[in-house]
């Protein structure tokens, strides 16, 4: 996996200050939907938090929140802007076990290649506490490769990335397709997932 996200993070190593600094809100919507899961001060763990503004929103709201990218260029700008240190941490190395009421993973596990998805969502899996929620955020389509800026995406389908989350044992599973945009400005249609982990 290591080999496919080097050309990846290699654009986010390259394009870190324009990436965090462009005019991008926290997307209360989505966050607000995520955080009536969690409870009031509850640990969430954000994963590929980029330039930080939605844990930035998150932290504001009063929960015990630990950004963390890949990428140690964005890392740096999370932490500029959050007045914090920002973890960095691949998806691989994620190594915890009923840590995290929350996990939130907003459009970052979309480059994970689909042969390793599921062992990634398996480590997510077992760092939530049980009753904990997931949320994640993946471009839809139908078979892995390259955007127009090089990065490796996974562009699944909602039943494919269904099967990969049932492997795992879920309290409920929610799967939700929308349309927005994207860093490069282009219509894209988007899955939305909210699984609970099995109290």
């Amino acid at each position: 996996m290591r080999d496919r996200m080097e050309k990846t993070l290699d654009f986010y190593a390259s394009e870190a200050h324009a990436y965090a600094t462009r005019q991008r809100l926290a997307e209360k919507a989505i966050l607000d939907a995520f955080l009536k899961h969690v409870p009031e001060r509850g640990s969430i763990l954000e994963l590929g938090c980029g330039g930080g503004q939605d844990s930035e929103a998150m932290i504001a709201a009063g929960y015990d929140v630990h950004p963390t990218d890949g990428s140690p260029e964005l890392a740096r700008e999370a932490e500029r802007r959050l007045g914090r240190p920002v973890k960095v941490l691949r998806f691989e190395d994620l190594d915890e076990t009923d840590a995290y009421d929350g996990v939130f993973a907003h459009a970052c596990l979309l480059h994970v290649p689909r042969a390793d998805l599921g062992a990634i969502i398996a480590r997510i899996h077992k760092a939530l506490k049980p009753g904990g929620v997931f949320f994640a955020s993946f471009k839809a389509g139908e078979q892995e490769g390259l955007d127009a800026f090089g990065r490796f995406f996974n562009y699944p389908s909602k039943d494919w990335l269904r099967s990969v989350y049932e492997a795992l044992e879920w309290q409920s599973l929610a799967i939700n397709e929308t349309i927005g945009g994207g860093y490069d400005g282009r219509r894209t249609d988007w899955l939305h997932v909210t699984a609970v982990k099995a109290a």
